[in-house]
């Protein structure tokens, strides 16, 4: 289901609506799923299937990689649910919210074949170039299924759910898309951003209530200093979570911390609480295998091929692991090796610091003396005593060379900071 502020949409009438909007969409085998609100962003994606379309899935919007993906997917068209901007380079179906039906007659649950290409979506682009990574239904229903299962939901009762991330990312299609078309949820389709919008939108659903959000909102929702209606839980990922920032939500609204593992080629496969324990679990039917002695670390699970893991982890068994990073983000100095996330754990922690991020500068591997670079969002705080706190903290081969303040970090709607923005930053320390 799928709440609104007018009302909800049960699955026979979200069908419905599906079918109405397959049989309005263009022609072709790819379409481009643009849309920002999440009842119209799901009803594309079910009309896509039922027209045997596959769904491009990107958070980039850059004029250049939309014409990329123009050259790459011919006859790519794009659904959206806002007027085409000039010079689009692809054709521009519009959704219009106002001819979506709150009531309507029963239809049959179509029968979407388990190999059926759903979607290719695209990774964030941190370490590059986006990447594509295709979906099968069966893949989507079974991690939608295990998901549920993992996060307790009650099978006598409809557990609502607001979702503070976008659709377009695997995070938010799993958890605030798929997981009602599949399991006793209904997920909340308008605004909840920022902090007011939240509370808003949690008062708007009745309980039991789940938020999905990312360990950058649950700071924002914390420096805010609001309180939240009674939630059953918050599930967070895209970026590990530091214990201390769970502990201080969990106390401050009363409720459970969770956080999902899973990447956008593997999409969610394991959980934690993360105020009990490092160790992380999978869903019931997703194994984990090494793969070679160099560590590398394969998913299996039983409607997708053997992947292997960008993550470093260290099995404990075939369900039960530690996550030691990714691998782009583990930097070696002089013979050590520290992980990105946790220096940033660290700078997190210090008082006074809003944001803050260690970057690697591009010649690391290649220059010996070259070192970490740290930029910092602490209006407060003199990039000095955050260089002498962190003496206190960390490793001396780790200490970044300069601390560089901003006002913000060029993250994206999910927290993360791209290739490109990492470049922008770098490119501010031949600036300075």
């Amino acid at each position: 289901m799928f709440r609104l502020s007018g009302g909800t949409i049960k699955a026979g009438t979200f069908l419905g609506n599906a079918q109405d909007v397959a049989g309005a969409l263009s022609p072709g085998s790819f379409v481009l799923n643009l849309c920002r609100d999440r009842l119209l962003f799901a009803l594309a994606l079910a009309a896509a299937m039922l027209r045997g379309q596959v769904t491009l899935l990107s958070s980039d919007r850059s004029p250049e990689w939309l014409a990329t993906l123009s050259e790459s997917y011919p006859g790519l068209y794009a659904v959206a649910d806002y007027p085409a901007p000039p010079a689009q380079p692809f054709s521009w179906h519009l959704l219009d919210k106002g001819s979506i039906r709150l009531t309507g007659q029963r239809v049959a649950i179509p029968n979407i074949p388990a190999a059926q290409l759903a979607c290719i979506v695209f990774t964030s682009g941190t370490t590059g170039q986006p990447l594509a990574h295709r979906k099968p239904w069966g893949g989507l229903v079974e991690r939608s299924i295990d998901a549920a299962v993992w996060l307790e939901l009650a099978s006598d009762r409809t557990t609502s759910v607001v979702g503070m991330v976008p659709p377009h990312h695997m995070y938010g299609l799993e958890t605030t898309v798929l997981l009602p078309l599949h399991a006793p949820a209904a997920t909340w389709c308008g605004p909840a951003f920022y902090p007011q919008d939240v509370v808003a939108a949690l008062r708007s659903v009745p309980a039991p209530r789940v938020l999905v959000t990312t360990p950058l909102q649950i700071r924002t929702l914390l420096h805010a200093s609001i309180d939240l209606p009674p939630i059953d839980r918050i599930v967070s990922a895209t970026a590990p979570l530091f214990p201390e920032m769970a502990q201080a939500a969990e106390e401050r609204w009363k409720t459970r911390v969770v956080e999902i593992f899973g990447a956008t080629e593997v999409g969610s496969i394991a959980g934690r609480r993360t105020t009990a324990d490092d160790v992380w679990t999978t869903y019931p039917r997703v194994r984990l295998q090494q793969a070679n002695p160099e560590g590398e670390t394969l998913v299996v699970g039983p409607h997708a091929a053997a992947y292997p893991l960008s993550d470093i982890v260290e099995l404990l068994d075939d369900r039960q692991f530690r996550l030691v990073g990714r691998r782009p983000d583990v930097v070696k100095l002089g013979g050590r090796r520290a992980s990105l996330a946790e220096l940033n754990r660290i700078l997190a922690g210090l008082d006074g610091v809003i944001d803050g991020q260690f970057v690697a500068p591009d010649d690391l591997d290649r220059q010996p003396a070259a070192r970490l670079l740290v930029f910092v969002v602490a209006p407060e705080r003199s990039a000095e005593d955050l260089l002498a706190e962190l003496r206190h903290r960390i490793d001396p081969l780790f200490l970044p060379r300069r601390i560089f303040k901003v006002d913000t970090l060029p993250r994206n709607d999910v927290g993360k900071l791209t290739h490109q923005a990492l470049n922008t930053l770098r490119a501010r320390t031949s600036e300075a």
